[in-house]
């Protein structure tokens, strides 16, 4: 496992709420693994967490992949984003995993996909990204 800046950031509080930990980062490789917390308060009428949070877990763990093959000169702003949620997401533990495609000089294209403690793949995310300069000294 390789060292990043990202164990030591205090995450921010839409990821607090998502319960994101950082397990995992390749920089290099512009890979990243993290954990969440899907809580019963994230569920929908059906008993199933909402797809919306589980978009938002994707959202953090892609994005969070420029700043670390970065060293967090660059952040992304999300330009667009496609979920296929692909099997219903109980309470429990849960693991995303993003992967830079291509990182350009102005967009980046990310992937990433969510699974449960079981290793069900649960949804699965493409994305571009505006890069901005890091907001980091």
């Amino acid at each position: 496992m390789a060292r990043s800046f990202l164990f030591d950031l205090d995450p921010p509080p839409s990821a607090k709420l998502l319960g994101w930990r950082l397990l995992d980062v390749e920089p290099e490789a512009g890979r990243i693994r993290v954990a969440f917390e899907g809580t019963e308060d994230f569920l929908n009428p059906a008993g199933f967490i909402q797809g919306g949070m589980l978009s938002a877990m994707l959202d953090d763990t892609i994005s969070a992949t420029v700043a670390a093959r970065t060293d967090g000169r660059l952040f992304s702003t999300t330009i667009d984003m496609n979920v296929s949620f692909i099997a219903p997401a109980r309470p429990g533990a849960l693991v995303a995993e993003g992967r830079i495609v291509r990182l350009g000089k102005t967009i980046a294209f990310l992937e990433g996909e969510l699974r449960d403690a079981d290793d069900v793949l649960l949804a699965r995310a493409t994305a571009s990204a505006r890069l901005i300069e890091g907001v980091f000294d």
